[in-house]
């Protein structure tokens, strides 16, 4: 709103300095300012009302005993996320992007499944929450629209069923038919896997935050043609829009950083989990460099492996033996180090590291090329 309404004055009065806001790097510090404060400003008021409602996690009492004293912080932190994200992008976007109406709309509608899901847990008493084929009913509306809209969107034309392959010059992958599925494959895979991740303070958030710094860059450099024709990718005029969302989700994480780090004021709950995790697939998916999400979202990768890998030797050996057995000592596999008495903060920092190691990794990828 703001972008527009600078704009006209602009091209109206034409006074000094407001030709700055026509500048994608200038909105996206604004966005990221904007986020930051707003996270600031509401996030001590959102955690007190939560409180006051007693929405609190719930404990699983199978999970680990040392997330016991956790009983009582309240969850559904993710609506700082959401607030935080959505109103600087209104206010520093282009809102005539497809890029940055589609990330929205994923982001804003996951968002929403999540809270439902979260509400009908910690208001309701659901020990469930939403019931699983109506949370992937919501996931799959989302890929559904998004792939759609990719495969027959003119912004989109000339590649619209490709994606760029990783390490490889002037080599691109295409789906054909099979693009659609894949896209909603993508955006249910990755909003789940962020929600398997967010099992300790400040994991999912600091990963995420981390992630995004790089998918900023990669996004800037895939809607500037002298730097996608340098590095021999494939160029999307109007992508590089995606990094004032992508600068409001970093000021946004930040804030939601100071609360939700060891020991946690607030969980981002399924709202935040699914809405980001459904945001990073979508991007990745927008900018088509979807399959460099094993390597840049690798934390979440090897969180979902974990899962299957548990589930499906427990369900072998049970078969086979007559008793389950366990690859880990608990799975996601951010548990099974908590079970061999690494403190929650050392396993959080080290997710960090290995996380900021695999982001240098995919921005590597395209100077190999």
């Amino acid at each position: 709103m703001f972008y527009y309404l600078f704009d006209y004055i602009n091209e109206t009065f034409n006074p000094p300095g407001f030709d700055l806001f026509r500048y994608l790097s200038f909105r996206s510090v604004l966005a990221a300012i904007t986020a930051l404060l707003i996270s600031f400003y509401f996030g001590p008021k959102i955690i007190a009302r939560l409180k006051r409602r007693q929405v609190d996690q719930p404990i699983r009492e199978e999970g680990p005993q040392t997330h016991k004293k956790k009983a009582g912080t309240p969850t559904m932190g993710g609506l700082i996320i959401l607030v935080s994200v959505v109103v600087p992008v209104l206010l520093w976007g282009d809102l005539k992007s497809v890029f940055i109406l589609l990330v929205l709309f994923a982001t804003v509608v996951l968002g929403l499944v999540g809270f439902l899901d979260d509400y009908l847990k910690v208001v309701k008493k659901l020990p469930k929450g939403l019931i699983a084929r109506y949370k992937l009913l919501g996931q799959v509306f989302v890929g559904l629209v998004v792939g759609i809209s990719i495969y027959y969107l003119p912004e989109f034309s000339q590649y619209n069923t490709q994606t760029t392959l990783p390490f490889f010059k002037n080599l691109n992958w295409d789906f054909a038919y099979l693009y659609i599925p894949w896209v909603v494959f993508i955006i249910t895979a990755t909003s789940n896997a962020v929600n398997l991740t967010d099992g300790l303070d400040g994991l999912a958030i600091g990963t995420i935050i981390i992630v995004m710094l790089a998918l900023a860059i990669i996004s800037y450099i895939t809607g500037n043609i002298i730097y996608a024709d340098y590095l021999n990718i494939i160029y999307l005029p109007g992508s590089g829009e995606l990094t004032v969302f992508i600068a409001a989700l970093i000021g946004a994480g930040l804030g939601f950083l100071w609360f939700n780090f060891y020991p946690a004021q607030v969980f981002m709950g399924d709202t935040g989990s699914l809405a980001l995790g459904g945001a990073f697939g979508v991007m990745m998916i927008l900018i088509k460099k979807d399959l460099l999400i094993p390597i840049l979202g690798g934390i979440y990768f090897a969180e979902t492996l974990s899962v299957i890998i548990q589930r499906l030797y427990f369900k072998y050996t049970k078969k086979k033996y007559g008793e389950g057995r366990r690859v880990f000592k608990m799975a996601p596999i951010h548990h099974h180090f908590e079970q061999i008495n690494w403190a929650e903060p050392k396993i959080v920092i080290r997710f960090y590291i290995i996380t900021i190691i695999l982001a240098i990794i995919s921005l590597a990828s395209f100077k190999v090329r």
